[in-house]
Parts: structure tokens; C-alpha cells; sequence
């Protein structure tokens, strides 16, 4: 007799898989064997475990199988089965889903041909996938993710990994970086119908605990190094010199430490599709041409840019605009701009869009178009804001007619170190000390707005807004990568280690944003649903087998919603090896 799996196909496309009791018949009119089923346990997913235990137990009994010896408090009898020992337990579920994702993208095929024209191990693809699986369910450094690899998850094709083939990986990852990311994104698009008409761009910074910054090297206008005598002349393609490392304009308030400065696109449907790194001290604003050079190759077809201020300047509309591209730029107000100020001069009525979003354009310019948005719930936010700040300014200033001038100046000096109180801080010509009214009236009339500007002759004002509002998608992929994945501590000093390193924390966020795609829950819910569902290691007389346990109903919907397969119920099945026969 053996054990029998049958599987039906549904009318859905899902399959159904029955498990039975069978055993072989000879027929001796056919002159062949023939499956008989003796009795069928019913759904897989829903086999009667007790009632199976019961049997193989009785089985036992029959057989004259008695309890191996006690060894130590290791050795229990798990499920009333004689001599069955418990060995051990690791969580599964999350690694199996993230893994099935990760076929259905073809990046285990894409890392593995890749490979296979370097001669390399193919077993790199397994490392890299951990260390990503690592990235999305127990961020850790590379060398606590080797014990993890071995005591804390099941990785198919991987019990364990040594820290150099991990850090050998990830060499290679950022080798192939722009193959494997071209190659993603034409899969991601392909499995999610992504129709692709806005790209969203934003960047952040990631500081180091040290208290240098790296040594200056020769780098192109990519911020990568450039070949050559760090001492010599410049080198062919060599813009500037810089440490990878550096100080800069922190956007974590971390200025007194090394950092760099991390990009990221972003879908409309939040799907980050590439990364870039760059040395801690580049500005924001030429940073978007790169970008869309970058991917200039890629099947976009006509693409929208959307970024915040920090990348409006004229050279970068310019880039944007070319190869029937366009752009939906944020201008600041406070600028003082000829556009600023000629778009907060023209009257006009705002219309209703959203619950907390009005907007209207303004004519302004013969070559692009300008809309003013305004949020009342945000204004009301600044009004606040702007009172707290005024009533402790007129705190400070309360009585300082009667200080002497050098008294004065230094409480000026004082104030000016506060932003928020400086603004609106006002100096007669005798040196007294005064609030701005009419600077409070000019920021009163900027309250709850921002202006937009765009290249695009052919979108309404309200898909402009809405456009640039989902950029908030990159921020919501900042703080899941930080604060989920944990971008931040990097464990690492090296250039090359550092890139690698937000390649594999992309790839993690790539899959979990895909989960929350699919099944409209969080990756941190769908997370620790899917981590309940463990494989466990038992041994015993009838040798060495690995099972899963039975996987709860939100562990199976979610499944349903991905489309992939629950882990199977058996993993692992060693028989112990029959005695040899005793010589006469």
C-alpha cells in the first residue's frame, strides 16, 4: 500500500488536491496493474492529522514497534507516536511567499542565467534571495543573517551560508545592477498590468555612526569612481573628487555625520522600480537627468516625471521635457520667483477636487502651466503654527526697548538662530526690535498652498494635483524602508558594500509592496500572519521527515490572493536505511 495524491482542476483555474490510501491490483484480463484507492483522507489541506496519527499508531502496535529508549529530555513522544522525536522548529511562511514572488518575477531565472555566464556558483542566487528574505522579515547584518539562514528560517536550497559568500554576492549584484533591474521592472510590469504614465522621484539620506568621512576619490557625474591616481590629473571622465561617505545636507537632522544620499522611482500604484546612491554631499537638483537617462531604455512610453522643489531647476525641466516626456514639478512659493510671485497675483476661484483639496490654474507663462493648490486643513495647520511662533517672539521681545543697543543686538543675534521666530522678527533704523506685520501677512496668504508647474498641455488641473499628491508613495517607501526594512544601521564601510547593500533593501521592499498590492493588507500584518506558519523537524524509527504545520484561514486567503500554493505538507522524507542482512 502506499500513499495516493489526486488533483482535481477547478472551473476557477485553482486546483484541488485529495489525499488517498492505495494500493496495486493486477488485472488479469488488461495483463497490467491497476490503482485501487482503499480510502481517501479527503481535502490535503484538510486531512484529519489525528485520525492519521491514530492509524500509523496502531500500525505500530501491529508491527511490534516498541518506544526507543530515553536519551536525555530531547526525546518525547510527540503525538502519542512511540519514539518520534521533536527535533526542531522554524518559521516558514514568510520566506515561502516572498519566494514565490520572487518566481513569479523570474529573478531566481534572471540572477541564474546571469551568473551562468560568469561561471559562477549558481548557488549565488539562493544568497542573494536570502539576504533579501532577510531585508523583509528579520533585518539584520550580513553576518547575523548567516545564523539566521541556519537556525531561524527555511530557505529552499539553502541550510546554510558563510558572511564571504554573502558579501562575494552582493559584489556581484551590483555588477549586474542595471541588467537586474531592467529585467525587474519589465517583469513587475508584466505581472501587475502596470500601465506606467507617471514616475515618481524623490530622494533621502542615510548618516553613518563615524566620525570620519571617506577618503576623496575621483568620481564621474554619476558620483561613481573613476579609475585612476587619486593623486595624478584628472582622469578621463572625472568631474569632481569626493568620498563616498560625507557630510552634506542631512535630511534625517544629522548633519554632524558622514552620509549618502539615496533615489528612488516610484510607480503610481507605489511600486519602487529602481535605486540609485550617491556621495553624501550631492545636491538634489541634477539628480533627475541621471535618472531618467538611466531608464531612457526602458518600455515607458510617453512618462509624466513627478519630484518636489528641490529639482525645478531650468536645466532639469528642460531634460524632462525631451523625447515627448513632461513633468509635474513643485515650485516654492517663498521663493520669490517671477512665477511665484505673478501666480499668487492672479485672482481666479479655486475648485473643489478632494475632501481637503482645492485647486486652480493660473495663467502665467505661454510654455507651461501653473496651478496653486490649496489644503484648508493644512492652512489651518500653519495659521496654528504661526501664532505659537509669534507669541513667543513677542515673549522675547517684551521689554527690550529698554535694554542697552549691545544688549539689543545680542537678543537679536539670539533669535536669529530660531527660523520659525526670525521670520517675522522686524529692526527699526534705530535698532528696535518689532514684529513684522506685514511679512505675517504675506505668509498668512501662502498658508495651506503650494503652487505646480507642468510641461503637459493635456492633463487637468485636477490630475495635476492628484498626480503630484501621490508622490507622497516615494515618502511612504522612505519610512518602510527605514523603519520596516531597516535601511539604517548599515553594516558596512565600503563604497561598493554600502550600494549592494540598498539594492537587496529595493529588492525586499519590491516584494512586500507587491504583497500589499495584491492583498490589500500592510506587509507588516501580512507578515506576521504569514511567520505562524512553521515546518517542524521529527525523527523516528521509520527515519527523518520535515512537516509543515496547518496554516491558519488568513494564512491560506492570503495565499489565494497572491496566487501561489500553500507550503506543502510534507517537506522532507529520509527512511531509515533497512539493516544488512546478517553473513551465515
Amino acid at each position: 500500500m502506499f500513499v495516493k495524491t489526486s488533483t482535481r482542476r477547478n472551473r476557477n483555474g485553482t486546483t484541488t488536491r485529495y489525499l488517498q490510501l492505495a494500493h496495486n491490483e493486477w488485472d488479469p484480463v488488461a495483463k497490467t496493474s491497476r490503482t485501487k484507492v482503499v480510502y481517501s483522507f479527503g481535502r490535503a489541506e484538510e486531512v484529519d492529522r489525528a485520525a492519521i496519527e491514530r492509524l500509523i499508531t496502531a500500525l505500530m502496535r501491529v508491527l511490534g514497534t516498541q518506544p526507543a529508549a530515553e536519551e536525555g529530555p530531547a526525546r518525547v513522544e510527540a503525538s502519542g507516536v512511540p519514539g518520534l522525536e521533536y527535533l526542531a522548529s522554524r518559521p516558514v511562511g514568510g520566506a515561502w511567499v516572498l519566494e514565490g514572488i520572487w518566481h513569479q518575477l523570474g529573478i531566481d531565472a534572471l540572477l541564474r542565467k546571469l551568473a551562468a555566464k560568469t561561471r559562477r556558483d549558481p548557488i549565488v542566487e539562493r544568497v542573494l534571495f536570502a539576504l533579501v528574505a532577510n531585508r523583509a522579515l528579520a533585518p539584520s547584518s550580513k553576518l547575523a543573517a548567516t545564523s539566521w539562514v541556519a537556525h531561524d528560517v527555511h530557505v529552499c536550497g539553502l541550510e546554510t551560508v558563510t558572511d564571504d559568500a554573502c558579501y562575494r554576492a552582493m559584489d556581484w549584484l551590483l555588477a549586474v545592477e542595471d541588467k537586474v533591474a531592467r529585467g525587474v521592472y519589465d517583469a513587475v510590469a508584466d505581472l501587475l498590468n502596470l500601465h506606467v504614465d507617471l514616475i515618481f522621484f524623490d530622494t533621502t539620506s542615510t548618516y553613518f555612526e563615524t566620525a570620519e568621512e571617506d577618503e576623496p576619490l575621483w568620481r564621474d557625474a554619476a558620483g561613481r569612481v573613476v579609475e585612476g591616481d587619486p593623486d595624478a590629473d584628472r582622469p578621463d571622465k572625472a568631474v569632481d573628487q569626493g568620498g563616498f561617505r560625507t557630510w552634506g545636507k542631512s535630511k534625517d537632522s544629522r548633519d554632524d555625520l558622514p552620509q549618502v544620499i539615496v533615489g528612488m522611482a516610484v510607480t503610481r500604484e507605489g511600486i519602487p522600480v529602481r535605486v540609485w546612491s550617491w556621495p553624501g554631499n550631492t545636491g538634489d537638483s541634477p539628480l533627475i537627468r541621471q535618472v531618467k537617462n538611466d531608464m531612457r531604455h526602458w518600455s515607458l512610453g510617453k512618462v509624466i516625471w513627478v519630484a518636489d522643489r528641490g529639482f525645478t531647476s531650468a536645466a532639469n525641466r528642460k531634460h524632462l521635457a525631451s523625447g515627448g516626456s513632461g513633468y509635474i514639478l513643485g515650485e516654492k512659493l517663498r521663493s520669490g520667483s517671477p512665477e511665484a510671485t505673478a501666480a499668487l497675483s492672479r485672482q481666479g476661484r479655486y475648485t473643489d477636487i478632494d475632501q481637503n483639496l482645492r485647486v486652480k490654474e493660473v495663467k502665467v507663462s505661454a510654455t507651461e502651466r501653473f496651478v496653486i493648490c490649496h489644503n484648508p486643513e493644512a492652512a489651518l495647520r500653519d495659521e496654528a503654527i504661526r501664532t505659537r511662533m509669534l507669541t513667543r517672539l513677542e515673549e522675547a521681545i517684551r521689554g527690550s526697548d529698554d535694554l542697552p543697543p549691545d544688549q539689543r543686538a545680542e537678543l537679536r543675534g539670539v533669535i536669529s538662530t530660531k527660523p520659525g521666530m526670525s521670520r517675522y522678527l522686524r529692526v527699526t533704523p534705530g535698532g528696535l526690535l518689532r514684529v513684522d506685520k506685514k511679512k505675517i501677512a504675506v505668509e498668512a496668504n501662502l498658508d495651506g498652498k503650494y503652487l505646480l508647474r507642468t510641461s503637459d498641455p493635456t492633463l487637468t488641473s485636477t490630475d495635476i494635483a492628484l498626480g503630484y499628491k501621490q508622490l507622497l508613495e516615494v515618502e511612504r517607501g522612505w519610512r518602510d524602508m527605514k523603519s520596516v526594512l531597516d535601511l539604517r544601521p548599515v553594516y558596512h564601510r565600503l563604497e561598493d558594500r554600502i550600494r549592494a547593500h540598498v539594492l537587496l533593501c529595493w529588492l525586499a521592499l519590491l516584494l512586500a509592496r507587491i504583497v500589499e498590492t495584491r492583498t490589500g493588507a500592510t506587509w507588516t500584518t501580512s507578515r506576521a500572519e504569514l511567520q505562524r506558519l512553521h515546518v517542524g523537524t521529527f525523527t523516528g524509527p521509520a527515519g527523518t521527515f520535515r512537516q509543515t504545520t496547518t496554516p491558519t484561514p488568513a494564512t491560506r486567503r492570503l495565499h489565494e490572493a497572491l496566487g501561489l500554493k500553500l507550503p506543502p505538507r510534507i517537506w522532507h522524507l529520509d527512511p531509515e536505511p533497512a539493516p544488512s542482512p546478517t553473513p551465515r
